[in-house]
This record gives C-alpha cells, sequence and structure tokens, in this order.
C-alpha cells in the first residue's frame, strides 16, 4: 500500500513539473532564458486573426486583388496596412485598399515582383479563393489628416493606401487632387474606381506621358496636404517639388537608403552575453550569432517579428512600423542602430 501511495506521489509531482515546464516554455520567448510577465521579445504585441479569401481577380496586368472575409476583423482608417503571414510563414504587408465602412471585409491587392525576395511570387502562386489567411490586425503610420485641401500622388501599386484616401477626403467636402503615374494603363489598378471623379483625377502612363509633371504640387493653395505612395525616385520628385517639405506624407514600398553607420556593441541581458554590430551587418544578425533561434522575416522593418524591448541605450531607429510609443522602449533589430556605442536588450 505504501509503495502504492509513493509511486502515486511520485507520478502527480512529475505531471505538475510537466505542466510548470510547458507553461514555462510556452511564456518565454527564448527559452531557457527567464520568461517576462509581459513578454515583449520575440513576441508580436498583436493578436492574430484569420480569414477567408472570398474574391480573386486581377485589376490590372501583374496585380493580384483580394477580398479576405471574418466578422473579427477590426475597424481601419484609411492608409493602414495589415501583415499577411504567406502559406511559407513569411510576412508581407500590404495596404487596405477597400472600404473602412465595409465591416469584417478587408481588400488588398499585390504587385508582383519577379525579381522581388518571393513574397509577391508565393502570393499570387497560392493565395487562391476559399483558402484561410493568417493576419495581423491593422496599423497606421500613413494616417489622413483632416484638411481643406489634398493633392496625393501615387505610383503603380501606391495607389492602394491612397484609394480609401480619395474617399475619405471626398465625404470630408475636402478639396483634393490625384496624380496617378504608372509604367502603362495595363499595368495600372482600379482606373475604372477612380474614373468617377473626373478630372480631378489625372491619370500618367509612362508609355504616354513620360515622367510625371509634378506642377500642381507648387500651385496648390497654401496649407494643402500633400500625400505620395511609390517608388523612391517619384517620393524623391516630390519632396523636392512640394513647397513645404513638412506637408508631405509618405509611405514607402522599402526602407528608406540608410545612412553612414559605426560599430557598437549590445549587452544581452537576460542571456549575460555581449556581442559586437559591425558596422556592416544588421543588429540582427549579430544577435544570431550568439542567438540563433532569434525570430525574423521580413527584415525590412515591417512585419515586426524581431521588435525587443530596449533596457537601456538610445536607438536609431530605420523602420517604418512601430508608433512612437513602441519606439520608446523597443527596436525591430533588422534595421534599426545604436545612437551611441552601446545598446542593453531584453534577450
Amino acid at each position: 500500500m505504501r509503495r502504492a501511495l509513493a509511486v502515486t506521489a511520485v507520478a502527480g509531482a512529475a505531471w505538475v513539473a510537466r505542466r510548470a515546464l510547458s507553461r514555462r516554455i510556452g511564456a518565454s520567448p527564448l527559452w531557457p532564458l527567464p520568461a517576462l510577465e509581459t513578454p515583449v521579445s520575440g513576441h508580436s504585441p498583436r493578436r492574430r486573426l484569420r480569414a477567408l479569401i472570398v474574391s480573386r481577380t486581377e485589376p490590372a496586368e501583374g496585380v493580384l486583388q483580394l477580398a479576405l472575409e471574418s466578422p473579427d476583423l477590426p475597424a481601419w482608417t484609411p492608409g493602414a496596412h495589415v501583415d499577411v503571414t504567406l502559406p511559407s510563414g513569411q510576412v508581407r504587408q500590404y495596404s487596405l485598399c477597400g472600404d473602412p465602412a465595409d465591416g469584417g471585409r478587408y481588400t488588398i491587392a499585390i504587385r508582383l515582383i519577379a525579381d522581388g525576395r518571393g513574397g509577391s511570387r508565393e502570393a499570387h502562386a497560392r493565395l487562391v479563393e476559399g483558402a484561410q489567411l493568417e493576419l495581423r490586425p491593422p496599423r497606421n503610420r500613413f494616417e489622413l489628416v483632416p484638411a481643406t485641401s489634398y493633392v496625393f500622388v501615387a505610383g503603380g501599386i501606391g495607389i492602394t493606401p491612397i484609394l480609401p484616401m480619395l474617399r475619405a477626403a471626398t465625404a470630408a467636402g475636402a478639396d483634393w487632387t490625384l496624380l496617378y503615374g504608372g509604367r502603362s494603363r495595363a499595368s495600372m489598378p482600379f482606373l475604372a474606381e477612380l474614373a468617377v471623379y473626373g478630372d480631378r483625377v489625372t491619370v500618367l502612363p509612362e508609355d504616354e506621358t513620360g515622367r510625371p509633371d509634378l506642377t500642381p504640387l507648387s500651385t496648390a493653395p497654401p496649407g494643402t496636404l500633400v500625400y505620395c505612395c511609390g517608388p523612391d525616385p517619384l517620393m524623391r520628385a516630390v519632396t523636392a517639388a512640394a513647397p513645404d517639405p513638412d506637408l508631405v506624407h509618405l509611405e514607402r514600398f522599402a526602407p528608406a537608403a540608410p545612412g553612414p553607420a559605426e560599430p557598437f556593441t549590445v549587452e544581452l541581458r537576460r542571456s549575460g552575453r555581449t556581442v559586437e554590430v559591425g558596422a556592416d551587418e544588421t543588429t540582427l544578425a549579430a544577435v544570431r550569432r550568439e542567438l540563433p533561434d532569434t525570430p525574423y522575416s521580413c527584415q525590412q522593418g515591417f512585419c515586426g517579428t524581431c521588435q525587443h524591448r530596449v533596457l537601456a541605450g538610445e536607438v536609431e531607429h530605420r523602420d517604418e512600423l512601430l508608433t512612437d510609443g513602441e519606439r520608446a522602449d523597443s527596436m525591430l533589430l533588422c534595421v534599426s542602430r545604436a545612437k551611441g556605442n552601446r545598446l542593453v536588450l531584453d534577450l
């Protein structure tokens, strides 16, 4: 009898230990490092969403448009984007181009980039009607600020965040114009939807008109806000042509070209290690030499997978994702660096 009781007690203790270990592993971003009460490192602070692809269309050559539906999709505002987890696990960011009034429904459009990093090729090949897609809730670093007049400039697929802005500006009674450029009319999505706005919209296919004429920027009324999304050369031209660069709002396809970089030291506080980050490498690459399981995805400062808490030191933020509040105590390892010679990370 005593032997049976002892065996039962040992088995019970082992079960409790296994449960505790399982909870610890689940809570810790980089087991066996200590878990935090509120994990940040290696964990996106945003919950995962699942939506059904209910429609797949091609509004222009090389452009895939998807309509996604779920009762759990949060509300959003013009200029917002969502992180999409592709079937391979890659994370990519796409602007919402539908109508915010359509509750439970998101619309995104994806340009096929044949020589890109592979995300658009996978999306075009594998995202089909009837499939489930994992998303993260919308973020917006391209908010439409209320104003009496706007000039919108879009290049190619850069029309996607601009499209809902036009609806919002029209509903608010604002005066606005759109300059919409692209390689050719066949490659430019949403021309039929834009046609309802009449002469407010100027379509500028490069094979017909050459490079866009940005004269409307200099002739717009004082205080006009400028919103531009497109390739870097277009955004540089828009910024240069605008009378007041402070009134220009930009949404980038890729991170801005980095400035000169200096080496610095990173202390990984929880693991008790120190790494040196070279001038020609990323913080992420240096950290992964010591902690190879450190998660990452886009490596361009868009997805937030490599967001980590900063315990000490000043950060040179080079991402297009984090809010000002998040930048106060965290960074994206893939693009951001130290402003000084040392950072301390919660790793």
